[in-house]
């Protein structure tokens, strides 16, 4: 299920705070990442996902991602990057072991870090309790600016398995002058049973955060479009 951000531009870095409110409880696969498409001016040449992971794989179940893939007309396949220095229980590149805790807010960025000519994409996740930043690693991508920034969740739980929710608050940008900006907007989407998808999982609204729930009765349709904080 997606949160699409309605915010037209490019931008040097965009972030959200995500906190997984109840973790899962059964041995499946969760993913819940903060995504960005890669800019040149020109066309988009790829897109990556930064986010937390219930990962059975992984030490008490618990990883982060950054990775991501080239455009078609690149060749497609696997964005390249830097080694991580968090280690990885499954030899994953981009799923490294992270022991993130439920109840408990992380900032996840992803910002420019190399010049606009020689551009890396970092991914770094910031306990907001302790303050502890964590860079994952950085992409290699022949472009220099941000743009279509979503959330979402990818569960790979089965429709009955028990519920489980995480909250998105704290949306930001920022313009290659500095320039802060939020989405006007979110706009909901949902994969259908027929794809694959379930249709007991839900967006609904929490204050000035928005929160994505399985196992659930459906609050908010495909195709809304919520307003920007809530």
């Amino acid at each position: 299920m997606h949160l699409w951000w309605q915010l037209p531009g490019a931008f040097a870095e965009v972030c959200a705070t995500l906190e997984v409110l109840v973790a899962p409880s059964v041995a499946r696969l969760y993913f819940w990442a903060l995504q960005v498409s890669f800019f040149d001016g020109v066309r988009v040449r790829g897109g990556a996902h930064l986010g937390l992971q219930f990962h059975p794989g992984h030490p008490g179940s618990t990883a982060v991602n950054w990775g991501g893939y080239r455009s078609p007309r690149d060749g497609g396949g696997q964005l390249a990057g830097s080694a991580s220095s968090l280690p990885s229980a499954m030899g994953n590149p981009n799923t490294r072991d992270f022991a993130w805790q439920a109840r408990r807010p992380y900032r996840l960025a992803v910002r420019r870090v190399g010049s606009e000519t020689a551009p890396r994409w970092r991914g770094e996740v910031t306990d907001l309790v302790t303050g502890e930043a964590t860079v994952v690693r950085d992409l290699e991508v022949p472009a220099a600016q941000l743009t279509q920034p979503l959330m979402w969740s990818e569960v790979f739980a089965l429709c009955d398995h028990p519920s489980t929710a995480v909250r998105w608050s704290g949306l930001q940008a920022l313009t290659a002058t500095g320039q802060e900006v939020v989405p006007a907007a979110l706009r909901t989407s949902y994969q259908s049973r027929a794809e694959g998808g379930c249709d007991n999982t839900t967006a609904a609204l929490d204050g000035d955060g928005i929160l994505q729930i399985t196992a659930t009765t459906r609050r908010l349709a495909g195709g809304r479009h919520i307003p920007w904080p809530g």
